[in-house]
């Protein structure tokens, strides 16, 4: 188990990587059933990868879908500032 320090409050991952303060699980649940309006992507910091998905409505709700699968299943996502999303 790792000790959480000022420089990775959250911890680190098995590789060291540190935490984000953003959850896997709340950016999957806001992709699938917001993701047309980039929810998920907004909330981790990726704006324009969002910007993409509100103009083209989540690709049609598929690229949303994909997209909220696998930000629920990817144990490497990360957030704007390169951090592990936490699980």
């Amino acid at each position: 188990m790792t000790v959480p320090t000022p420089e990775t409050p959250y911890g680190v991952d098995p590789l060291g990587r540190p935490y984000s303060d953003k959850s896997k699980v709340v950016a999957g649940i806001l992709q699938i059933f917001l993701g047309g309006f980039g929810a998920g992507r907004f909330y981790v910091g990726s704006t324009g990868v969002a910007i993409a998905q509100l103009f083209t409505c989540g690709g049609l709700g598929i690229w949303a879908l994909i997209d909220g699968i696998l930000f629920l299943t990817s144990n490497d996502r990360t957030d704007k500032q390169g951090r592990v999303l936490r699980g």
